[in-house]
Parts: structure tokens; sequence; C-alpha cells
């Protein structure tokens, strides 16, 4: 059963990276662009969250803090240089 779910949060996943990447091309202003951004971010920290309690690898739950961390901080930068505030 719980493998059954893990398959489908795969799946959800997947389909929440092809409607990222969709509109990281297609969007029209650059603050689309940014937001599908973040959520690939988030869709990949999740995915390397499930990932650890896949393979009963816990370091990955480190790398994917670190990752989300970068990401959080990323956004940031990039927003306030949109806004012309750097």
């Amino acid at each position: 059963m719980i493998q059954i779910i893990i398959y489908v949060t795969f799946g959800f996943m997947v389909l929440g990276i092809i409607f990222s990447a969709w509109r990281i091309m297609k969007g029209p202003t650059a603050a689309d662009r940014i937001l599908a951004l973040d959520t690939l971010t988030t869709i990949s920290v999740s995915g390397m969250v499930l990932l650890a309690y896949v393979f009963n690898r816990f370091i990955y739950l480190d790398v994917a803090l670190i990752y989300g961390v970068l990401g959080f901080i990323g956004v940031l930068v990039i927003a306030r240089y949109l806004e012309g505030a750097l």
C-alpha cells in the first residue's frame, strides 16, 4: 500500500515539474518565471525528502534542507533585483 502511495506521489511530482517547466518557458513576465522556478525548487526538495524515505538514506534530508534554504534566498535576491532595490 505504501508503494502505491509513493508511486502516485512521484507521478504528481512529475506532473508538477512539467507544468512548472511549461510556465518557465511560456511565462509572460519575469515574475511568473521566478514563481515557477520557486515551485520547481519546492518540488525538488520534496522529491529529495521522499527519496530519503524510499532509500532509507537520511543524508538526503540534509541536502534537501540546504537546497531549500539556498533556493529561498535565491528567489528573494531575484525578486529584490526585479523590484529595483538592488
